[in-house]
């Protein structure tokens, strides 16, 4: 099958994850390796701009590989491997540097946001961040990135930086292209706040029936349903949002709407029914979890040949980088 094109897309080591990980992320991932050429990134060095728990990277980052591969992520499909194994990207990183000024970093929304968020560490890290995700993107040829709107802004940038370099030096890097894709918002067990894993609001991938049953009993529903007699709103609760993704059965989750619209089922019973439909969804995902986990030097050698896939392609791009800006 011709492939359409090359993906890239990376995300930072976060460890095991969540229900908003896969909604948001993985199973777009794994939807997108039977199109594209795909190029899946964990992006270490970006982890670093924090300072916090950078003890926690390489155990975090097998975690979270593992859920990967646990998923469907399959690397004979694609590439996966870890940033700071492809040396080239800070290489790539440098060079970009020179030609990004300073005021575009300045005022971008995303790095003022962060000075909010860490004032007493805002770092170089922290303002080149953007021109390292230009250069994950640019080294490894990648002519789309798949974003959600809300990260639109930060592919412009990308694209800005490579129409300035090719300006300067000669159509040398791919100027990559957003895909649009439809990540839902999921909300964590508050029905507040985004599903987090600093807010313990969320459930992971790899949480067992028990866990999944006790994590689920804490949901908060529908905010206006205050007793089971009262006419319920599934399309403000939380959990019915959760269990239409989930569930095997749409006849069923159909029943369900109607029967809490009608006050014939309580939301207690709802999350019994969600919790066991959530634990059969990713009954598949935990076996294959657990035959990586049995091997994890598999994990480690997954990692290690997508890095010299990628070195590949990233010796090519970084050669003909210093050849146009003219370094020896």
């Amino acid at each position: 099958m011709q492939k359409k094109g090359r993906v890239f897309s990376g995300a930072r080591p976060t460890g095991r994850q969540h229900l908003g990980n896969y909604c948001g992320a993985i199973r777009n991932y794994v939807g997108l390796q039977d199109e594209y050429e795909c190029v899946y990134c964990v992006v270490d060095l970006h982890a670093l701009t924090t300072l916090r728990d950078t003890q926690e990277l390489k155990d975090n980052t097998y975690e979270m590989v593992v859920d990967w591969l646990a998923a469907g992520m399959d690397p004979e499909q694609c590439i996966i491997f870890v940033q700071s194994h492809v040396p080239q990207v800070t290489e790539l990183h440098t060079i970009l540097s020179m030609v990004t000024p300073m005021g575009w970093l300045a005022r971008l929304p995303t790095f003022k946001e962060k000075v909010r968020q860490q004032p007493d560490n805002v770092n170089y890290g922290l303002l080149g961040y953007p021109v390292l995700m230009a250069a994950d993107i640019t080294l490894y040829r990648a002519d789309t990135v798949p974003v959600g709107d809300d990260q639109l802004p930060h592919l412009e940038f990308t694209r800005e930086i490579v129409r300035r370099f090719n300006h300067h030096f000669g159509e040398t890097l791919i100027e990559p292209i957003a895909k649009l894709t439809d990540t839902p918002r999921i909300l964590g067990l508050d029905g507040v706040n985004k599903m987090s894993k600093s807010l313990n609001n969320h459930i992971e991938l790899a949480a067992t029936p028990e866990e999944i049953r006790s994590r689920v009993m804490t949901m908060v529903t529908d905010p206006a349903r205050q007793y089971k007699t009262d006419p319920g709103h599934p399309e403000i609760c939380n959990v019915f949002s959760l269990h239409k993704i989930f569930s095997a059965d749409p006849a069923a989750i159909d029943q369900i709407e109607v029967d809490c619209r009608n006050a014939t089922i309580g939301c207690v019973e709802h999350k019994r029914q969600f919790a066991r439909d959530l634990a059969e969804a990713l009954a598949p995902f935990r076996e294959r979890r657990a035959k990586f986990t049995s091997s994890p030097d598999l994990v480690w050698e997954i990692l290690a040949d997508g890095a010299e896939r990628a070195r590949v392609v990233a010796r090519e791009t970084i050669a003909e980088v210093k050849s146009r800006v003219g370094l020896p």
